[in-house]
């Protein structure tokens, strides 16, 4: 009897190996082919059979693929490069597999000076013999080359040419893709926020082949996670008016995905990339409104929305300072009504940057560019507490000036240089800022204080390349990146404290930042930011000055003086709402042409006549003192160098000051103290800044 049931059991399974077989052979594998150089093949990884972006493939495509890995180390795409694909044993045996899907990663290795600058021509026509000769292989295959994997600062070639060479290349693919009628991957994209991936600045380790390998089964299979939307949408939410009104997200490849707002459809196709944006005309404020967003299978609605001017509203932890801490703040608390206009989106770290060393989860999600998170809420008592008193003060301004619903996103980092501020792109190709970049944790561009804290943070980490908030271009491309597509009315800045040691640089700095925030949102919004305050620090009557410089530099942009609500011993005055009623007066009057009074006075000339200084302005029809006693905040300095406080006096809406006898004088300095008293306002009692002014020549000197 048990011999009888052995046979039938061995007689099932006969049978059901038969019908696999036949299956099998009804539908052949589908053969994929992953050419390409280095980082195809694994080059980093022990075993590239398991690690390799290849091998992730096969798992994650299953049975009915075959994938195979045709990557050789080193490989030029152009056949006259040093060492070219198209000569090796893993090119020859990837035309030979007839491959039915192939995936072409090449172009890393033609940036080598032997190879781009000589035979750059050849590039497109030697894709092109790659492409047809698969044709020829299987004319039915389907081809895809991709965008090249980052090549990170560290490189030892990159500001030797291999920079710029990349970006030659990439653009050089894009047209390739297009020419020849072949689908195009971005393995840039999704890597290029993520050094931390790239030990040798060149080869991911293997959660970036994660990535990669996600990227191309996404690509294949049209799989791109189903319907989503943009992090930025959520109950509450204020959209910007007068502007067209984009909503967009991701959903899978040739998705069909239906928006619907305020009784207007848009009907849009997802991209190869599973991206979708519908793009309603612009509307004028009101609201509550109601979006529905449709896909396959998936609705999404976002309720009491908003339309009227969204602010963006960024910097250090001068911005950050909530409300509730600030003067006055917790009484403003309290009466922050719920259902009200104003709306706040507080786009928070997931951890402070204060004395501590963050735990493994934290950095982890660091390094993923998982360090903010939020919603849109009504502004009320909780939503408003933690909310930045600067920003709070200056939307509840605008809004009861305008009576328009405000939107305020806050994107503020204590502590944090604007280096972090700037994107990858623009630091790489500016050649006073590109080497900042480099072990930034050890770099004299960056504040001691800085890296220490940072230190402190990171303590934990075991990734000598761990991601932090004060990493250059980290909080572009966790946070600013995340709203860049998003229209925006106009920008508040309020930065400036971790770069106080080298003010020449910021000069630099911040109107590149400025410059490139534009480029990202596609508009010359208006840009307005506070003047460090005043406080015992030694170089900040300089980094004002600079500051004040500034704002004829920065096209669109103005300037709101905090020296005079300073704090001689802390770096955080608790007086927000005066300067932000500043700010709010610099918008109202150039943005929103009030008739109202946005400047203090500008000092344009000082003249000396005889044993007097006179100094002139601009924005000041009536010159005063805040207090209403004598002129305070006045130096001067004479052609050896030294310094003289002096006293001054007001005539005819100038500001006179006597010249000590014997004195050459060369130069007026005013609030020149890092912690000041000056007192000169104008008739709207809006401060001087400080300010540093040569003297004309002597008149009538006997």
């Amino acid at each position: 009897m048990k011999s009888f049931k052995k046979d039938i059991i061995l007689l099932l399974f006969s049978v059901a190996l038969l019908i696999q077989n036949r299956l099998s052979a009804q539908t052949p594998l589908i053969k994929v082919a992953c050419m390409g150089d280095s980082v195809t093949a694994g080059y980093l990884f022990a075993n590239p059979k398991t690690e390799s972006y290849p091998s992730q493939l096969q798992l994650m495509l299953g049975n009915n693929f075959e994938v195979k890995n045709f990557g050789f180390s080193g490989a030029t795409l152009l056949k006259k490069g040093h060492k070219p694909y198209y000569k090796t044993k893993e090119c020859a045996e990837a035309i030979a597999f007839a491959p039915d899907i192939a995936i072409i990663h090449l172009g890393l290795n033609d940036t080598d000076p032997r190879n781009w600058p000589n035979y750059k021509e050849d590039f497109d026509a030697d894709y092109t013999w790659l492409l047809d000769t698969l044709r020829k292989q299987n004319p039915k295959v389907k081809l895809f080359i991709c965008r090249m994997t980052p090549i990170f600062n560290e490189h030892p070639r990159f500001k030797s040419g291999t920079r710029d060479w990349y970006w030659e290349i990439q653009t050089q693919i894009e047209r390739i893709a297009k020419a020849n009628h072949v689908r195009l991957i971005d393995f840039h994209e999704k890597l290029y926020a993520r050094p931390d991936l790239f030990p040798d600045a060149l080869h991911p380790v293997k959660e970036g082949a994660t990535i990669l390998a996600q990227t191309v089964y996404g690509n294949i299979t049209k799989d791109f996670g189903g319907l989503t939307l943009a992090s930025v949408f959520s109950d509450n939410m204020v959209l910007q008016r007068n502007q067209p009104i984009v909503v967009y997200g991701t959903a899978n490849g040739e998705d069909r995905v239906e928006v619907l707002f305020r009784g207007q459809k848009q009907l849009v196709t997802t991209d190869s990339n599973g991206k979708w944006k519908a793009i309603f005309p612009a509307m004028a404020a009101g609201g509550p409104y109601q979006l529905s967003i449709q896909g396959e299978g998936k609705t999404i609605v976002i309720k009491n929305i908003l339309i009227g001017d969204v602010w963006f509203c960024s910097g250090q932890s001068n911005m950050a300072f909530p409300l509730q801490m600030s003067e006055n703040g917790l009484a403003e608390v309290k009466t922050a009504i719920a259902n009200s206009k104003l709306r706040l989106l507080n786009w928070k770290a997931i951890q402070e940057t204060n004395d501590m060393a963050w735990d493994s989860v934290t950095l982890a999600k660091t390094n993923q560019l998982k360090f903010f998170l939020g919603n849109w809420a009504i502004c009320d008592s909780t939503s408003a507490k933690k909310f930045s008193a600067i920003a709070y003060y200056f939307g509840k301004n605008i809004m009861q000036e305008e009576n328009i619903p405000i939107g305020l996103i806050e994107v503020a980092v204590g502590g944090s240089p604007i280096e972090s501020w700037i994107d990858r792109y623009t630091l790489e190709h500016d050649d006073k800022e590109v080497d900042v970049l480099t072990n930034w944790q050890k770099s004299d561009f960056i504040m001691p204080w800085v890296r220490e804290r940072a230190g402190v943070n990171l303590k934990n980490a075991t990734n000598p390349k761990q991601r932090h908030p004060y990493d250059p271009c980290y909080n572009f491309e966790a946070g600013v990146s995340a709203f860049v597509h998003f229209p925006i009315k106009g920008v508040l800045w309020y930065q400036g404290e971790s770069n106080a040691h080298n003010v020449g640089l910021y000069e630099h700095l911040l109107p590149e930042m400025v410059k490139s925030w534009r480029n990202a949102w596609g508009t010359e919004f208006p840009f307005y930011y506070v003047q460090l305050s005043s406080t015992d620090r030694p170089s900040w009557p300089e980094f004002r000055e600079m500051q004040y410089r500034l704002q004829s530099q920065i096209p669109n942009s103005g300037m709101a003086i905090s020296m005079d609500y300073g704090d001689e011993k802390n770096v955080h005055p608790i007086k927000k709402k005066e300067v932000a009623d500043r700010l709010a007066r610099l918008a109202l009057h150039y943005t929103y042409k009030k008739s109202i009074a946005a400047n203090g006075p500008f000092a344009v000339e000082a003249k000396q006549k005889k044993e007097t200084i006179w100094i002139s302005f601009a924005s000041a029809k009536q010159l005063r003192t805040s207090d209403n006693k004598l002129v305070i905040g006045f130096e001067l300095v004479n052609d050896k160098g030294q310094h003289f406080e002096t006293s001054a006096i007001i005539v005819n809406n100038k500001v006179v000051i006597t010249v000590p006898k014997e004195e050459n004088i060369k130069t007026v300095l005013y609030a020149w103290k890092p912690f000041t008293l000056a007192n000169l306002v104008n008739e709207s009692g809006l401060p001087c800044s400080t300010f540093r002014l040569e003297v004309n020549p002597l008149e009538n000197k006997k």
